[in-house]
This record gives structure tokens, C-alpha cells and sequence, in this order.
């Protein structure tokens, strides 16, 4: 589902990143970076310029020491929540059950009704346009709801503040919070994850529900019945039926209740 990129790239090394990036800059060529695809719909035309995935050993590398975590771009945030909670540091064990890279979940902040990525980060490191390596410390950066300050073309690197704990307490939760989120989402249906924002003081996923939404199909695209705010695709599906559905909620949340509902997928 969804149209192919122009270009296509795996740097192997940071310096290979590096080159690319400087590349894109004097060409004046688009480049964006995809994590694991997992909150992204692209468009059935495709995307223009170069998308970048850093899949390579060099972005995908997690560690501990003491109190603090680092972990690549390409690292999946559930790895880091295991090594962290294996080394007996809480926090991040709230994430559980989120898919997607370190840096897509900086990128957008990623989170639940728990907590977000953003309230544990110490640094993070970016690469600027002109491919020039860069750290931005938590008093530069701004994380609200789904959004970060991070402006950054890339992202290399994340350090994490945490804070010790029992393992067997943390594991605990973990799985707890793994089976709230497990029983109320579609998880074992494609999707491209929650579809809109919550506005303020309400659910997206309610008031799709209370629209009547629930089942709405158009085309291979459908309105899940588990919870109203994934939009799960069938065998066929175009990235353009779940365009159309996507404007069809949109439109009848704001004419039955007034309420804008914004896309927290991102859309290429």
C-alpha cells in the first residue's frame, strides 16, 4: 500500500550519512528519514526525493551506564525499553507496546496515557542540513503532545535520564500496561497506528465512536471496531481509501460535534 520513494537509501556508516545529507543540501533534493514505517501512510503516487532508512549496526546500537541510556536513531524503541528495564532503570517500561524506532518516537514524542519519551531525555543528537553533527540538550529541546522541538533533518542519537528500580517491579508494570494496550487495540491488524490527535479533554477514538464511525469502510480501508481511532486496511486497500475514510471522520467529527480532529500520522 502506498506509492515507492524516488530514491532510496541505507547509509552503512554515519560518514556515508553525512556525504548523503550534504548531497541533498546542494542538489536542493528532499530527503526524509523513515524509521520502521509505523505511524507513516505515503501517498499512492509515491514520494519525490530521497528516503532514508538507518537500519545499519552504527544507528541501531543500545547501551546502559548508571542511570542514563543511549540508543541509535534505528534502534526499536521496544529494545531499549527491555535492555533498560533488564538493567533495573524504570520509566520507559510506560512506552510498552508502542512500535517504531528511538529517534520516529523523539520525532513525534510517543506515548500513551502514562507518560511520554519526551520527559526522560537528556540529549539528543541530530544531524543538521549541512551534515554538521550536533547536540541538543534537554534545556534547547521542547516536547508537548506528540511534538518535539527537534527540527533536525536527522536524528543519530538519544540519552535518556532513568531512574533505578527493582526489575521485577518494573517487569510487572510493564506487562501490565502491555495488557491494557493489547486488549483495546487492533494490534494483530495492519494499521498505521492511532490515526488523530486527541483534542483536548477527549478521546479522537470517542468521538469517532459517538459519530457512528465504528465499521465505516471505503474501500480495503475500515474503521476498527476495537478501537475507533485505527483505521485497519483488508487485502486490496490503497493508501487513498484510507485517505478518503480519514476525510470522511474528519468531516462528520466536525459537523456533529465541532471538533477538528488533526492527524497525528505522519503523510507523504
Amino acid at each position: 500500500m502506498g506509492g515507492t520513494a524516488e530514491y532510496f537509501a541505507e547509509p552503512r556508516t554515519q560518514d556515508e550519512l553525512i556525504r548523503l545529507v550534504q548531497r541533498c543540501q546542494e542538489e536542493e533534493i528532499p530527503l526524509r528519514v523513515m524509521g520502521s514505517g509505523s505511524n507513516l501512510l505515503v501517498r499512492d503516487e509515491g514520494v519525490r526525493g530521497v528516503v532514508v532508512r538507518l537500519t545499519a549496526e552504527e544507528f541501531c546500537r543500545v547501551s546502559v551506564n548508571k542511570e542514563t541510556a543511549q540508543a541509535g536513531c534505528g534502534a526499536l524503541l521496544s529494545q531499549l525499553i527491555a535492555e533498560t528495564v533488564r538493567e533495573g532503570l524504570a520509566g520507559l517500561e510506560t512506552l510498552v507496546g508502542i512500535p517504531g524506532t528511538v529517534g520516529g518516537a523523539l520525532r513525534g514524542n510517543a506515548g500513551g496515557r502514562t507518560g511520554d519519551i519526551g520527559q526522560f531525555v537528556k540529549s539528543v543528537l541530530v544531524l543538521t542540513a549541512t551534515g554538521e553533527v550536533c547536540t541538543r540538550s534537554d534545556d534547547e529541546l521542547d516536547f508537548g503532545y506528540r511534538y518535539s522541538s527537534i527540527t533536525d533533518p536527522v536524528i543519530l542519537e538519544g540519552t535518556f535520564e532513568l531512574s533505578p528500580d527493582d526489575p521485577d517491579k518494573i517487569t510487572r508494570r510493564l506487562k501490565k500496561q502491555w495488557i491494557v494496550k493489547k486488549s483495546s487495540q487492533p494490534l494483530s491488524s495492519q494499521s498505521a497506528g492511532c490515526i488523530f490527535k486527541n483534542p483536548r479533554g477527549v478521546s479522537a477514538g470517542a468521538l469517532i465512536e459517538d459519530a457512528g464511525l465504528v465499521g465505516k469502510r471505503v474501500g480495503g480501508a475500515e474503521v476498527s471496531d476495537r478501537h475507533a481511532n485505527f483505521i485497519i486496511t483488508h487485502e486490496g486497500a490503497t493508501a487513498d481509501d484510507v485517505l478518503k475514510l480519514c476525510e470522511l471522520i474528519q468531516d462528520e467529527v466536525s459537523r456533529q460535534f465541532g471538533v477538528e480532529l488533526e492527524y497525528e500520522i505522519q503523510i507523504w
